[in-house]
């Protein structure tokens, strides 16, 4: 069964895993608790269980053997001559059944999953025909599987047949899957559990029953314990979260009172300012229509004192260009005056100058007549 499974899909390689010994392995925990569990023996000594082991180790061998076929398929180049030609032509040949049969199951679901996607279509006629199609490639899967089954027995044999290729083989190896690997390590620890089954005679299966059976009832006994520590723990719980319950709830209440109590002077404060705040408002609306007033009167005798203001600027303007007016008619004047004076200084002047020179003249002419 194991190589069937295997030979559907290679596995990735690992290295050579350490085969395990046929004798029992010590345990770590002390012996005087665990010798009711311990097999007298550690080794067997009946043939038939010698051949259940060899079996078994034998499976585990070319499950190992099996793991590698992936590995040798894509180093073909490099271990065609380590293993030679008819191991890798075995091998060649599994590997090409192999992706042929991963590659229809690929196709095929993606047929499947094109096909549920169109499943409102499926009273159509094409739709059944491509259902029959399908059914139709996937009965020529079992044949395959057959091939690859039958494709691995035979590589395994050959394999199985040159030990020295085998022993080449497991020095290239670099690694398993981690799926691989968990199979093996799953069968050699089955190994482990027959081989430990193998070595326990009939009295020694009895006593570890016995002891299996002590240590049930003890646990059973020691349950019992528990539970009802259990139990007390969750009564003692309840008690006294009921008592934290009421010592909070006591402790709200009277918080709450201390709040209600708070919140009541905090009302009648409010009730009182609030009172006051009106009537406040009341005064303040009354000295605000008493503002308006002044206000307004102000602004009225602002403005006449700005008319009267604007008015004396404009008499004092008035007065000012009157007095200029004047002082420039009283210089005309004066000057004017001046001037009339000294024209008729200058005038008698002229009057004056003439009479003498007449009277000059005269004076010449009644010199001159006298000389005569």
């Amino acid at each position: 069964m194991a190589l069937e499974a295997l030979g559907v899909a290679p596995l990735y390689q690992g290295p050579d895993i350490n085969r395990m010994k046929l004798t029992a392995e010590p345990s770590k925990k002390p012996a005087s608790l665990l010798k009711p569990l311990v097999p007298s023996k550690s080794k067997l000594t009946t043939i038939e269980a010698k051949r259940v082991m060899s079996v078994l180790d034998e499976t585990i061998h070319k499950v190992e053997l099996v793991t590698l076929l992936s590995y040798m398929a894509s180093n073909y180049e490099t271990l065609e001559g380590v293993l030679g030609q008819d191991i890798m032509k075995a091998v060649s040949e599994h590997e090409d059944l192999c992706r042929s049969l991963l590659d229809t199951v690929i196709y095929l679901q993606d047929k499947e999953r094109r096909l549920q996607e169109e499943e409102e279509y499926k009273e159509e006629g094409w739709f059944r025909d491509r259902i029959l199609s399908i059914e139709l490639q996937k009965s020529s899967l079992p044949p395959l599987m057959q091939q690859i089954k039958e494709s691995t027995k035979d590589t395994l044999r050959l394999l199985l047949n040159n030990p020295q290729a085998v022993r080449l083989l497991q020095t290239y190896t670099p690694s398993r899957s981690a799926e691989a690997q968990n199979f093996i390590d799953c069968l050699i620890e089955l190994r482990g559990f027959l081989f430990e089954k193998l070595l326990t005679g009939p009295v020694e299966a009895r006593d570890k029953s016995q002891f299996i059976q002590d240590i049930n009832r003890r646990n059973r006994r020691n349950q019992g314990i528990i539970d009802t520590l259990e139990n007390e723990l969750v009564a003692s719980v309840k008690n006294r979260d009921a008592e934290k319950k009421y010592r909070v709830e006591t402790e709200i209440e009277n918080w709450i009172q201390k709040y209600d109590m708070e919140m009541g002077e905090k009302q009648e404060e409010y009730e009182k300012l609030d009172i006051i705040h009106k009537e406040e408002k009341v005064q303040l609306e009354e000295l605000q229509q008493k503002h308006d007033v002044l206000v307004e009167e102000f602004s009225q005798i602002r403005a006449k004192r700005e008319v009267n203001a604007k008015k004396r600027l404009e008499a004092e303007q008035e007065m000012l260009r009157m007095v200029r007016a004047a002082t420039l008619i009283q210089a005309l004047w004066r000057g004017y005056l001046v001037r009339s004076m000294l024209k008729s200084r200058k005038k008698k002047r002229s009057k004056s100058k003439g009479r003498i020179k007449e009277k000059g003249k005269a004076k010449a002419k009644g010199k001159g007549k006298a000389k005569k």
